[in-house]
């Protein structure tokens, strides 16, 4: 209804029989909005997940990992959709691969995003 009563405001004429404005003006800031919108957040987060789901892909075992949770690891085992996890020595767990917050290098560093 909005929507409606907007591109009627902007097809209505003033005194002299002139219209005010045109249909580009009228959606000039939403398209702006939008391109803004898109630049400052969804094309980050894009980029972010797909090199989170790269550092997915490629583990293997030995790597060691901290999950989303904070808990450190050495994978195990990769199964299709898990991850087999020993965090203690006598300890092993399954989690997602969606959990895996970072890979840390050899020295126990965390990788560089």
């Amino acid at each position: 209804m909005m929507l409606l009563n907007l591109f009627s405001f902007s097809h209505q004429t003033g005194g002299n029989g002139q219209p005010q404005g045109n249909m580009l003006t009228a959606l000039l800031p939403f398209v702006l909005v939008f391109v803004i919108f898109y630049l400052l957040i969804i094309m980050p987060s894009r980029k972010k997940q797909k090199k989170h789901q790269t550092m997915v892909e490629n583990l293997k075992s030995g790597d060691k990992i901290v999950t989303t949770g904070g808990v450190y690891g050495t994978i195990m085992g990769v199964k299709p959709d898990r991850l087999e996890v020993k965090i203690a020595a006598n300890t092993k767990i399954e989690i997602t691969k969606n959990a895996i917050s970072a890979i840390l290098n050899p020295k126990g560093e965390e990788e560089k995003k």
